[in-house]
């Protein structure tokens, strides 16, 4: 379960990296938007550390 548990935290975590470089890529970048992600972001890698 850990193995499963731990692939989808890093798929997660991939997509909220993804999402981030999108909206830093932006003219005018939602900082709001990147802070909630980037929190995300470290919340995922967190658990991840946690479960491994």
């Amino acid at each position: 379960m850990n193995k499963s548990h731990l692939s989808a935290l890093k798929s997660r975590h991939a997509n909220l990296d993804e999402k981030i470089a999108n909206e830093e890529r932006r003219p005018a970048p939602d900082m709001a938007a990147l802070a909630q992600l980037k929190k995300q972001k470290l919340k995922l890698k967190e658990e991840m550390l946690a479960v491994a």
